[in-house]
């Protein structure tokens, strides 16, 4: 049966102007050079688009902004989840009117639920919203581990279709991989993991970096679906070193100042989060000159 979501998807920064609003206008370049950059789709409203500082009625505002600006170019995928199943349900069916072509639904973080709590939560959304979900496990952020055992309970239901494995437990990834139907699409959420996933049988990446290098990652990833193994490495090996950039801080904070720098948007990124330490300037410095040589 056909995957829903393959390839490169990125999980896109949120620019604000310097009064602190979104700027819509930058927004709007950000888009274009990811479609340009040949991406499969886009994730608004993630953890590397400053979720959890966006109001209810930005983040709204964004899910109906997106489809449109987007109008069919690549896939859009909505960031839905929150740890309120109701505040899920509600942003899922904004998504869904808007026309988006999936959720993407993170644990339930802070409340921390048992297994069977995550399996009713997941299952609560899908039952009341006919959106496809992409399920987000990443328990550095919401100190809960999805377990294998409770995603196999929860894709037998049609609009569970996949899953963003961030849990950085690559045996767990891998067993993911091994042990979920063909037609259920697995993608890491670690770029700097791409290559050792999708050499295990991975669908593709839910990316930070591709903010930076939209080219050179969704080619990277085509080589890999490809089985273009040697194309496929050397594009890896040539970002690695901004890949591993992009975490040397809390996600968002080198990102957007890497694309602040690039002329794409403001450097404004909103408390608690905060600019780039000194310390890592100058790395993120030679990451932009590696960018600029990658994507010319």
């Amino acid at each position: 049966m056909h995957k829903i979501f393959q390839g490169t998807y990125t999980a896109i920064i949120t620019p604000f102007t310097a009064s602190d609003q979104i700027d819509w206008e930058a927004f709007e370049q950000l888009v274009e050079r990811q479609i340009e950059g040949g991406v499969e789709g886009l994730v608004f409203v993630g953890t590397t688009g400053e979720s959890p500082t966006l109001s209810h009625q930005e983040h709204q505002d964004i899910l109906r902004w997106s489809v449109k600006t987007v109008n069919g170019r690549c896939q859009v995928i909505h960031g839905t989840g929150s740890n309120n199943t109701k505040e899920t349900i509600g942003l899922a069916e904004v998504a869904a009117n808007a026309g988006a072509d999936g959720q993407l639904v993170i644990n339930p973080y802070y409340n921390k639920p048992t297994q069977e709590g995550l399996y009713l939560h997941f299952k609560a959304v899908a039952d009341a919203v006919d959106l496809p979900i992409i399920i987000y496990n990443i328990s550095s952020r919401t100190a809960v581990n999805m377990e294998t055992p409770t995603l196999l309970r929860l894709i037998d239901h049609a609009n569970v279709v996949g899953v963003k494995e961030a849990s950085g437990n690559l045996p767990q990834m891998i067993d993911v991989i091994r042990k979920t139907p063909d037609d259920f699409c697995v993608l890491v959420g670690d770029d700097a993991l791409t290559l050792p996933f999708m050499i295990c049988g991975g669908d593709g990446l839910v990316s930070v970096v591709s903010n930076c290098t939209p080219k050179t990652t969704s080619n990277m990833v085509r080589f890999c679906l490809d089985g273009q193994w040697d194309e496929a490495r050397k594009a890896y090996y040539s970002q690695l070193d901004v890949m591993q950039t992009t975490m040397i801080e809390t996600n968002p904070i080198p990102v957007k100042y890497m694309m602040h720098k690039m002329g794409y948007c403001t450097s404004n990124i909103r408390l608690p989060l905060c600019a780039p330490s000194e310390q890592s300037l100058e790395r993120i410095h030679q990451a932009i000159k590696l960018v600029e040589t990658l994507e010319k």
